[in-house]
């Protein structure tokens, strides 16, 4: 019992870490891209270029917080230990389903020889 209070204790550890990570991954997006698109608008930076360059750059940076965020709300929470440990009992139990398919094969056809 007590080593499944200890994992449930570590799980839930993880996750607040992740979610964590991923508020001040927000707040660095938004600091970070009003601090891009000042230094563009205001003070010139890259006016040179054709290009509205601060958009492109907000919109990569908001993919890549949008893959963060499927990763730690969508993918993470189901694909967690659990749907490990159940992925590998099933294919542990199909392994020995077709180990002992081919024992009782092996069986049949040495029996049949005799």
């Amino acid at each position: 019992m007590e080593k499944e209070v200890h994992e449930q204790y570590e799980y839930a550890r993880r996750r607040i870490r992740q979610k964590k990570v991923l508020y001040f991954h927000f707040v660095l997006f938004l600091l970070g891209s009003l601090f891009i698109f000042v230094a563009n608008k205001f003070f010139g930076f890259g006016a040179s270029s054709e290009h509205n360059w601060c958009l492109w750059g907000i919109t990569l940076w908001f993919f890549l917080f949008i893959l963060h965020f499927i990763k730690v709300y969508i993918t993470d929470r189901f694909m967690n230990k659990k749907w490990e440990r159940e992925q590998i009992d099933r294919l542990v139990a199909l392994q020995q389903k077709r180990i002992s398919q081919l024992e009782s094969k092996i069986n049949e056809d040495t029996e049949n020889k005799i």
